[in-house]
């Protein structure tokens, strides 16, 4: 009786034990691979910084992380696909833009800042620019023209509803003008139509026009940087937050590299994820890559990124109503603010 007693308290003791272990997902998480899956194609912007910021987690972490991409519905099929997995941390989804496109489209029923935790590490700017004999030598002169003549200052975009589009028309529905979108394939095609007078106006990307800006060929009209950025040899290109005031405390207007998992990850993971997503945005590796873009980095996490999701979903909902997208959904139909009560909305309804 004596020896059973004692094995029956060694299997309680034991018990107990295992009951107090931490779990996996606390001291042992990742045990296999991670996969984070970008959705746009392999070679382009995203997929150049989301790959250069999964390397340097893997080298500073010790984890196995694998890349595939999955591009379409401007973001929605791989968040489709990330967002009908295990919210385990092992399945992640590598974005731009906190997939606003994705959801203005009606490409996803997520919603950022709701369903996924993002993280964001750095933003590209907007850019306008003209060629050296242009008629315009400053933002005032382009908006005047573009009040004299509304609809007839044309100005290249990287396509209807893309990124330049969208950022070129915040601008001038912010000055309350109207100009003349033309589309191109991508943002070189949009630069190079502005080099080539196709355009009165290159729109682009700061990235796109900085070289060209350097060597002469494009003058800088704005940019759409929070701040002024200094291209070397005396050249200065201002931000647009110079000439319109009100909407200086909204910028950057740019496009955003996102890392992002679903809400449901143990919260444990999510931290762990976010210390490697900093470090990596932090490295001298990713510094070059930030500084050869002209990126700005612009790390937010938590709170700061789910107010961020939902403020650019809002101003581009707004837009691309103003602009009458075809298949965009409204601000009402998204059950969104309009942007002047953005903050009043969120102070409410944020989390």
């Amino acid at each position: 009786m004596m020896g059973t007693k004692l094995a029956l308290t060694g299997m309680a003791l034991g018990a107990a034990a295992l009951a107090f272990q931490p779990t996996s997902a606390q001291a042992e998480w990742p045990e296999r691979p991670i996969t984070v899956v970008v959705m746009y194609g392999a070679g382009g912007g995203t997929d150049t910084v989301i790959r250069t910021l999964v390397g340097e987690m893997a080298k500073s972490t010790g984890w196995k992380i694998n890349v595939i991409n999955k591009p379409g519905a401007v973001g929605g099929i791989a968040t489709r696909y990330v967002s009908g997995k295990k919210a385990d941390g092992y399945t992640l989804l590598g974005a731009a833009n906190y997939n606003k496109y994705a959801s203005v489209m009606g490409h996803t029923k997520t919603r950022a800042w709701r369903d996924w935790q993002y993280m964001q590490a750095a933003n590209s700017r907007g850019s306008w620019s003209v060629r050296p004999d242009s008629k315009f030598k400053t933002f005032a002169d382009v908006i005047a023209a573009a009040k004299a003549a509304p609809g007839k200052i044309s100005i290249s975009t990287s396509g209807t509803g893309g990124l330049w589009h969208e950022l070129a028309a915040v601008v001038a529905v912010s000055a309350g003008v109207t100009l003349k979108y033309v589309p191109y394939k991508g943002g070189k095609n949009a630069t190079l139509a502005g080099l080539n007078g196709e355009t009165m106006i290159a729109g682009g990307g700061v990235h796109e026009h900085i070289e060209h800006i350097r060597a002469g060929k494009l003058r800088n009209i704005q940019q759409t940087g929070a701040a002024n950025i200094d291209a070397g040899g005396g050249k200065i290109m201002q931000s647009v937050g110079n000439f319109l005031p009100q909407i200086k405390g909204q910028l950057p207007f740019s496009g955003i590299y996102n890392l992002a998992m679903l809400k449901g990850v143990n919260k444990s993971i999510q931290a762990k994820v976010q210390k490697a997503f900093v470090a990596a945005v932090k490295s001298n590796t990713f510094a070059k890559v930030a500084k050869k873009k002209f990126f700005e980095i612009d790390i937010r996490l938590g709170a700061q990124a789910n107010r961020r999701a939902a403020q650019v979903e809002v101003q581009t909902a707004a837009t691309f109503e103003k602009l009458k997208i075809k298949g965009a959904r409204s601000l009402k139909q998204l059950g969104l603010p309009s942007p002047a009560n953005f903050d009043a909305w969120w102070a409410k309804n944020g989390k």
